[in-house]
């Protein structure tokens, strides 16, 4: 927001006409625009374009050409961009009208105008003139009429953007509540169905406040806009559409909260005509007096209330940091996302990740639609961990929920949120958390985790190990200078075991090169004794955004000598097989034959049973299975053979006998191309082809039972993207049953370090 806030206007209309009452700052300035260079007088290099709009004789002499060209250049203005309202007289900046500032009926607005005031005129100026506008100009563009009122406020003006949502009394001159249903349907895409939406929740909010009294009848406001000017970014931004989300935004969390605040006191108490009277009546003072403008702002803030909650939200927005404002002893958080402006710039410059908020998508519900641009959160994950953050101005949460102005119903709520703030800790996972208190982590704990982040009470981070075994590695950039971040360490941290700042970067950093004992307690800490000391200053560096996290990950690799054994192991079947047809082509024409023969067939099994002293009759199901194993093997065969078409049986490297279905020998993908013997990744080992399924399969070959189905459980999370505390949780595995796999499987493993 630094690069477009240029200043926020408290506008209000009567019957005598539109004013800006208040503006904070007191004299905004528009930043300078891109525009084309004016080539220097000594050196008349010009451009093209000014060339072909400018064409001259070809034939004339270089120096009437380049005398012409620097006459020519004395009178163009066509390499400076200007506002259009600079350029007209300054006179017309004291035609203002008899009416005052405010409207209302006042001794000194009935009076002429006052000439001693172009004695003057730079501090008449500030008073009436706003971005080279007349400002009563600008407030009449600023009020619409009754009819656009209760809605978003969009106008762009030259290089302005005007954003807010006015609001208005009714026609009988009375400020109250409007109870409006949400129309069933779209109308229109985008922001305007989101706009009637938090129109209706704020409504919703507030209307429960009106019953308690009647509203309050004004004397002379009928309208005010709480405004929000912004510099109009850049058309040429290269992200398309993120202008128009950058100004929803903007909208959403600053013009139309403030506005439904401002707007329930007004129908409450009559709030904003009492302080539209302060401010009204102390310019008219000050304009009387002669006195420069910056003398009437800073008397404004000590006699309005408005007036120093615009200055300070201003300068929050200005600096991204969270505003804490009080309107009529309401208190309130406004702030917006902290990477906003980076909607307005290339990805080359800066990594965006603003998605759209989808409904059936896992990370967009869990941190909601407001918190879904400009954020850049990490996944709100059962395997994540929470740091809590320190207080911005001295503000401290526990007390707060403790407060007396916590009423008696909410009491059970802070109890429950100050149990949990005193249960978290960054060794601690949301899971782990939840199951200590006992809470639902879908509807208790990341809700909790939302309002913390979202008021910058605390940020997810990764799990720390308790015993800092946990490897860190330094971020691209610093948000502040090491020198300064240096001082603030040692006042911190003066205790003599603990080195200077550099010196535990130091130490990260080249840490990550080591293959093994990289971790923080093995390259900074080095002693059990000095573990909670460092578990502050790991604390520390994290909230000052210090170290980041490396993770385990895991990606399967099948190797040449991998793929040849399969490959043989499937050719040595392809050779059973085909033995195996022959046998029961030849056993298919012995069926014919005896089939042509039948009785010849009856009567040689019988003498062939006799003789083995068996009657054909007296065979019970027991006896004839039990006398069909004394069968030659080859007969058995070629029985089963013919009675199971589709199937084939396949000796196996014990001499057991095992049933293969042709069909799925055939699906395998034999002779494509992923038939090779080179090495490869399997990219997504829990969508695997059936070839990578018999590699997978292959790689447990002479492993211990336990230890193959525990590969075959956890594989499927080995595909490079997923962490090792991810991995933990979802297969629900200690990290010492992890290193135990990745032991055994090393060679078909390839593991890196990555943060997540």
């Amino acid at each position: 927001m630094a690069e477009s806030l240029l200043s926020i206007l408290l506008v209000t209309s009567s019957a005598k006409g539109s004013s800006v009452v208040f503006r904070w700052p007191p004299c905004p300035q528009t930043s300078s625009r891109l525009a084309r260079p004016r080539p220097p007088s000594d050196n008349l290099q010009l451009d093209n374009p000014w060339r072909a709009a400018n064409f001259s004789d070809p034939f004339s002499s270089i120096m009437d050409r380049q005398k012409k060209d620097e006459a020519l250049l004395n009178d163009m203005d066509d390499y400076e961009w200007k506002r259009p309202t600079t350029l007209r007289d300054r006179s017309t900046s004291f035609s203002r009208s008899a009416a005052s500032s405010s409207g209302r009926n006042s001794p000194s607005k009935d009076a002429p105008f006052d000439h001693d005031d172009l004695d003057h005129p730079q501090e008449t100026d500030a008073y009436h003139d706003l971005f080279g506008y007349s400002s009563e100009f600008l407030a009449s563009m600023l009020c619409p009429q009754r009819s656009l009122c209760h809605q978003k406020f969009e106008l762009r003006i030259d290089d302005l953007v005007f954003l807010g949502h006015p609001v208005g009394a009714e026609s009988d001159g009375s400020w109250r509540f409007k109870s409006e249903k949400l129309k069933s349907g779209s109308r229109g895409r985008g922001s305007r169905n989101r706009d009637a939406t938090q129109q209706d929740d704020g409504k919703s909010e507030i209307s429960s406040i009106a019953e308690k009294g009647p509203p309050a009848q004004s004397l002379w406001l009928q309208m005010f806009h709480f405004v929000i000017v912004l510099d109009l970014p850049d058309p040429s931004s290269s992200a398309s559409g993120n202008v128009a989300k950058y100004f929803d935004v903007i909208y959403e969390q600053i013009a139309f909260t403030v506005t439904a605040v401002l707007f329930q006191e007004q129908v409450l108490s009559n709030f904003v005509e009492a302080e539209c009277d302060i401010l009204v009546s102390l310019k008219d003072e000050y304009i009387d007096k002669g006195e420069p403008y910056s003398e009437f702002n800073a008397q404004a803030l000590l006699r309005s209330s408005l007036a120093p909650a615009m200055k300070t939200l201003y300068e929050a927005i200005q600096s991204s940091t969270m505003a804490y404002i009080t309107i009529h002893d309401l208190p309130l958080e406004l702030q917006l996302p902290p990477y906003l402006d980076h909607l307005l710039h290339s990805e080359e410059e800066y990594d965006l990740d603003f998605v759209d908020y989808k409904e059936d998508d896992d990370e967009s519900r869990a941190w909601g639609r407001e918190m879904s641009f400009g954020w850049r959160l990490p996944a709100l994950a059962p395997w994540k961990s929470l740091l809590l953050l320190d207080g911005d101005q001295g503000l401290d949460p526990y007390m707060n929920l403790r407060g007396p102005h916590v009423r008696p119903e909410e009491r059970t709520l802070a109890q429950g949120l100050i149990k949990f703030l005193e249960t978290a800790s960054v060794t601690l996972s949301l899971a782990d958390m939840a199951s200590l208190l006992d809470w639902d982590l879908e509807n208790q704990i990341y809700p909790t985790v939302r309002w913390l982040v979202h008021h910058r009470r605390a940020k997810v981070v990764d799990i720390v190990h308790s015993g800092l075994k946990t490897i860190f590695t330094l971020p691209p950039r610093f948000e502040a200078s090491l020198s300064s971040l240096s001082i603030d360490f040692k006042r911190e941290f003066p205790h003599p075991s603990i080195p200077h700042l550099p010196t535990i970067l130091s130490n990260v950093s080249t840490a990550t090169s080591k293959q093994s004992d990289n971790h923080f307690f093995a390259t900074v800490v080095q002693s059990k004794e000095l573990i909670p000391l460092y578990h502050d200053v790991v604390l520390w560096m994290l909230k000052h955004e210090l170290l980041l996290t490396l993770h385990l990950r895991i990606r399967i690799v099948a190797t040449s000598e991998l793929k040849k054994i399969v490959r043989f192991a499937h050719e040595r079947r392809l050779g059973r097989l085909s033995q195996r047809e022959r046998q029961r082509a030849r056993g298919r024409q012995l069926s014919q034959k005896f089939l042509e023969s039948g009785d010849e067939l009856s009567n040689g099994l019988s003498e062939k049973r006799e003789m083995a002293g068996v009657a054909w009759l007296s065979l019970s199901p027991k006896t004839a299975r039990r006398y069909s194993r004394r069968l030659p093997s080859t007969e058995s065969g070629q029985s089963k053979g013919s009675d199971m078409s589709g199937s084939v049986f396949v000796e196996d490297e014990d001499g057991q006998m095992y049933e293969e279905e042709e069909s799925e020998e055939e699906n395998v993908g034999w002779g494509t191309r992923e038939d090779n013997v080179w090495p490869s990744m399997i990219s997504d080992p829990g969508m695997a082809t059936p070839l990578e399924r018999r590699w997978l399969a292959a790689m447990s070959e002479g492993k211990e039972e336990y230890i193959a189905r525990r590969f075959e459980k956890i594989n499927q999370y080995f595909d490079g993207k997923k962490t090792d505390d991810e991995i933990l949780f979802r297969a629900e595995i200690s990290r010492k049953q992890l290193r135990e796999v990745l032991h055994h499987y090393e060679e078909y493993l390839q593991t890196f370090l990555h943060p997540s």
